[in-house]
């Protein structure tokens, strides 16, 4: 049986700090766009609704990766699964929802910036980071690390080493940023796949998510037997954990991608609106040109 590794208050002090700087920078950036009126026009503005979905996207990091939740997830497959929703379902949507590349870049020192510009518009990383956000890439980076880290012998390993736990969660947030890239789209890319797709792409997503939550749920055994010997926390045995695991997984899951397709559709409806409604002005417009050139024929 392998042991659980303990977390320790330096890394929870760590992680603290960086996501207190992270915040104070875009704070500091966000604020700066509010102060500066000509630079809140057009699409550029950014509503504090935006500043409030960031911050709260730290928040929930946070939670999954320095608050008491990490050092429960030892002891509970419920508390781990939080901990995987938290970094790849619910954090890097609203984190994308805050635009957050003008504002981190307003809430950083001048010189660092000029340091870092020209490599990061570079002909190379411009093509890296094209490859990097296509649709197809962002789905199997997510769904690869959700089967991946879930598989008993691996999932152990991320339990019995802090190391490879922080590669774990970095695995999970960093996918998760790439998953929820090509839905929120936090500024305009070029891109070749028609924004209907994007429905399709949420609904394949929650297949290995389903697959994976209703194994948990219906399977009559402990798949990970590392929790045998943890704790009874709440009053739960091991095999109930384990369906209460599965079930938030599958209830969280179904529920923001609901959502997310939602909100997708109903932006797809209202744009297809729009261009209804500007086609017979269009028309109209067109008509009322022809006449006019008709008759200043009929004149000549």
């Amino acid at each position: 049986m392998m042991s659980h590794f303990h977390h320790s208050a330096s890394e929870s002090f760590w992680i603290s700090c960086a996501l207190i700087f992270v915040s104070l920078v875009y704070l500091r950036g966000w604020l700066r766009f509010r102060s500066h009126e000509r630079d809140c026009v057009f699409h550029e503005n950014i509503e504090g609704w935006r500043a409030a979905s960031f911050v709260l996207g730290l928040l929930f990091i946070w939670i999954a990766m320095a608050s008491p939740l990490a050092a429960l997830d030892q002891e509970m497959l419920t508390a781990h699964m939080a901990q995987h929703l938290l970094l790849m379902t619910l954090a890097p949507p609203l984190i994308w929802l805050g635009m957050p590349r003008k504002p981190l870049a307003r809430g950083l020192p001048r010189r660092f910036l000029q340091e870092i510009d020209r490599p990061l518009r570079s002909e190379p990383m411009q093509q890296l980071a094209s490859v990097v956000t296509h649709p197809a890439l962002c789905w199997f980076a997510a769904a690869g690390a959700l089967i991946m880290w879930h598989i008993p012998s691996v999932f152990m390993l991320g339990l019995s080493s802090q190391s490879w736990h922080v590669i774990e969660q970095a695995s999970f947030l960093a996918t998760g940023l790439l998953f929820w890239w090509p839905v929120v789209q936090p500024w305009p890319r070029d891109s070749k796949w028609p924004e209907a797709s994007m429905l399709l792409y949420l609904f394949l997503a929650t297949l290995p998510c389903d697959i994976l939550s209703g194994f948990l749920v219906f399977c009559d055994r402990v798949v990970y037997p590392v929790f045998l010997s943890s704790p009874r926390s709440f009053g739960l045995s091991a095999l109930e954990d384990q369906q209460c695991a599965g079930a938030l997984m599958w209830t969280c899951v179904t529920v923001v991608y609901l959502i997310a397709g939602a909100v997708f559709t109903a932006r797809l409806l209202s744009f297809h609106r729009s261009d209804e409604r500007s086609i017979p002005q269009f028309e109209s417009q067109k008509i009322a040109v022809l006449h006019g050139d008709s008759k200043r024929m009929e004149a000549v």
